[in-house]
C-alpha cells in the first residue's frame, strides 16, 4: 500500500514541514499529546487530508515542527516559503521588509 499524496493545502505543509524537521508521524503526533497507538494514524489522515485539526492541534504541530501556524494554512507557494524564512531574518531584514511594505503603492485611493 503506496503513500498517499495530500490532497489539502494543510495536508501538503504539515507534510513538508514534517519531513523537513525530519520527524516520524508517530513521534509528531506523541510530541503534540496524541496517544502513540493512533498518533501516526492520526498525523497520515492530517496529512492525506481525510480530516483537518482543529485551529489548537494546527497550533500544537507548528510549535513542534518550529513554524508559523499560518505556514499549515497558506496557500501561496511563495508566501509560505516567506513564512518559513521570516523567523531567520535579521532585525534589519524585517525592517527593511516593513518599510517596503509600509511605502508600496496601495491600490486603495
Amino acid at each position: 500500500m503506496g503513500k498517499t499524496e495530500p490532497i489539502t493545502v494543510f495536508g501538503r505543509r504539515l507534510r513538508r514541514a514534517r519531513r523537513l524537521a525530519r520527524i516520524p508521524q508517530d513521534k509528531l503526533g506523541v510530541a503534540i499529546g496524541l496517544d502513540e497507538t493512533t498518533a501516526s494514524a492520526r498525523i497520515s489522515r492530517y496529512e492525506t487530508g481525510v480530516h483537518e485539526p482543529s485551529f489548537e492541534i494546527a497550533r500544537k504541530l507548528a510549535a513542534v515542527l518550529k513554524v508559523p501556524t499560518a505556514y499549515l494554512y497558506c496557500d501561496q507557494d511563495e508566501l509560505a516559503e516567506f513564512l518559513l524564512a521570516w523567523p531567520h531574518l535579521t532585525r534589519t531584514e524585517k525592517k527593511e521588509i516593513g518599510h517596503i511594505v509600509e511605502n508600496r503603492p496601495s491600490s486603495r485611493t
